[in-house]
């Protein structure tokens, strides 16, 4: 199979942090255009919107959307419909009846369609889940506390409806427990703490049930300064076992079992020329459903006003 040619959609921060080095670094795949209403890349064709993008000519197997997902619907349909695979950052969609619908045409246009959850991709992950289909489950909590200020600066979307404020981050601990748990699980009570100028959540403190009973608790919160907590902490019978550092990390009972650096987006556009090459599909959309139950049961908090 030749190189899929692959256009990026929206050159921001995530794009130019994760996306740009992780499809250098992977094989089966080139950038060959992007788009971007602001910014523009040396080397590949530019373009300032989708529209022009698939209008050009220019020679394009697939498209990732990098872009918010207020909006986002339009311009994946728009690719599909132009006969390009596509690949969603996270969230997939601003709302489940959008990324259901994208689901269903991309299968009526036999295009692949991937919903990405980079935290799936951190190097504890996997071993987390092997050694949890092994063990007793007792309960467990997460813990996804960081500053906004450092990781979102000046991003006005994120509080907006469709947002969803501090589930942005939030879905990532999300990804990995529906990942790693073996039982379903369904949410029982949300609280959401809000800004008073703000229109999603700075906070929130979620409590899940798995399908035998057991608890898993669930805090967010984009306040916290100094070091940064990204943790999962499950309570077996045989002992803890424990991600750390957004899931690079592996601690089983007491004992650190992995440390590995950053391989998340790498990772993902593995997948998704295995995906594209299978002529197959990735579209789990679970840890949004928990982040849609979790406002559709919340209970608004309201705090202080929250100024970049």
């Amino acid at each position: 199979m030749s190189k899929i040619r692959l256009g990026i959609v929206g050159l921001g921060k995530i794009a130019r942090d994760q996306h740009l080095g992780a499809i250098e670094a992977t094989d089966g795949i080139e950038l060959t255009a992007v788009a971007s209403r602001n910014a523009k890349l040396e080397g590949v064709h530019c373009f300032h919107d989708i529209d022009e993008m698939l209008a050009s000519g220019v020679e394009l197997d697939a498209i990732s959307l990098c872009t918010p997902p207020q909006g986002r619907f339009a311009q994946a349909k728009a690719a599909i419909e132009a006969g390009k695979h596509v690949m969603l950052e996270k969230p997939p969609g601003a709302t489940l009846s959008e990324v259901f619908a994208l689901e269903k045409l991309a299968k009526a246009k036999g295009l692949s369609l991937f919903a990405t959850w980079h935290s799936r991709g951190a190097a504890g992950v996997e071993p987390a889940r092997a050694l949890l289909a092994k063990r007793k489950i007792k309960s467990a909590s997460v813990a996804w506390k960081e500053d906004v200020r450092h990781w979102h600066p000046g991003q006005a979307w994120i509080w907006e409806p469709g947002g969803l404020g501090v589930f942005d981050p939030g879905i990532n601990a999300l990804s990995i427990v529906t990942r790693i748990m073996p039982e379903t699980f369904h949410l029982t009570h949300s609280d959401l703490t809000i800004p008073s100028n703000r229109a999603a959540p700075i906070a929130a403190n979620l409590t899940f049930e798995t399908a035998s009973g057991l608890s898993i608790a669930a805090e967010f919160d984009w306040r916290q300064t100094g070091p940064q907590t990204w943790d999962i902490r499950v309570e077996t019978e045989e002992g803890s076992v424990v991600l750390t550092h957004g899931g690079s990390r592996l601690i089983v009972d007491g004992e650190a079992q992995i440390v590995e650096e950053d391989r998340e987006y790498r990772n993902l556009y593995r997948d998704f020329v295995a995906l594209v090459s299978k002529g197959e599909s990735d579209t789990d959309f679970s840890p949004l459903v928990h982040v849609a139950d979790a406002f559709m049961l919340g209970r608004r908090i309201e705090t202080e006003a929250f100024e970049d």
